[in-house]
């Protein structure tokens, strides 16, 4: 295939980018949030923290946030394009105020306190009421020289590996080499089936996500948006080249809105005004 094949793909991708972040410019401006906006033909929103609140999260999210040391500690990330901010030496901006932030939107539904308390998302995920969310935890991947590679995992949620996805423009890709390293590369994925493309592999962040499920006997699930028809695309491609159906039976894709259905109005209405997110 040739690389003209994934400019549709950029377009999706582009497209629900423009949408949240005309969603975010709106609504700032109309609920005086402070907030400011990048230098870029399609200006992306960066909020910022005001009395004890902030704009990308829902107050009962932001403040579970706030009381939790191990989540609170996620919001360290630095925001990477903040030298496209006017003032940029005004204050520190981390990737989490960004409007477009998947890890934002993941924080939001599931620091919320009733998220899981609802018992139809739980069964939708395979997940106990007890369960707590963990983010940016660190999974072990086996390596063939006998070390480690320590991959960043968005959430782990009981046994649910989750990666999250929102306007990112794809799962990443790396050269063969790199993919070689990995003990069980070769054994979980039948590679002609991944269709490898000048040396290199798409989807980089599900494989290794796969591979880590299977390192810590647990289950792997992508959540994305429902209208990312090209990230749901390369997640069949992957899932196709898993080689045990006992592997396959642990991977898992759930979008937004799907999961949008099963928590409290309030909530829903946050994500359906700043992301579009309407339950499925």
């Amino acid at each position: 295939m040739g690389a003209d094949l994934h400019v549709p793909a950029r377009r999706v991708a582009s497209r629900l980018r423009a949408e949240v972040s005309a969603r975010n410019r709106m609504r700032a401006q109309t609920d005086s949030l402070s907030h400011e906006q990048t230098y870029s033909s399609q200006p992306a929103v960066v909020y910022a923290e005001e009395n004890g609140g902030h704009g990308n999260f829902f107050p009962p999210s932001w403040r579970r946030i706030q009381a939790n040391a191990a989540w609170a500690a996620r919001l360290d990330k630095t925001y990477t394009a903040s030298a496209r901010v006017p003032r940029s030496r005004d204050r520190w901006r981390g990737e989490l105020e960004c409007a477009t932030s998947s890890d934002a939107l993941l924080m939001n539904i599931f620091c919320h306190p009733a998220t899981m308390k609802s018992a139809t998302l739980c069964a939708l995920l395979g997940v106990s009421a007890s369960d707590k969310p963990e983010f940016g935890w660190r999974a072990r991947v086996a390596l063939t020289n006998g070390h480690d590679d320590r991959t960043e995992i968005d959430m782990r949620l009981g046994d649910l590996l989750v990666e999250a996805k929102l306007c990112e423009g794809d799962f990443q890709s790396a050269p063969m080499s790199m993919m070689w390293r990995y003990d069980a590369f070769a054994d979980i994925f039948d590679i002609e089936r991944l269709h490898p493309r000048r040396g290199k592999l798409r989807s980089y962040q599900l494989l290794r996500g796969v591979m880590a499920a299977v390192e810590h006997d647990a289950r792997f699930c992508l959540m994305c948006d429902a209208r990312r028809s090209d990230l749901k695309d390369d997640w069949a491609e992957m899932v196709a080249a898993v080689r045990y159906s006992t592997v396959r039976c642990r991977l898992q894709i759930v979008t937004w809105q799907e999961i949008a259905q099963h928590l409290p109005r309030p909530l829903a209405a946050f994500l359906d005004e700043k992301y579009g997110i309407v339950s499925a």
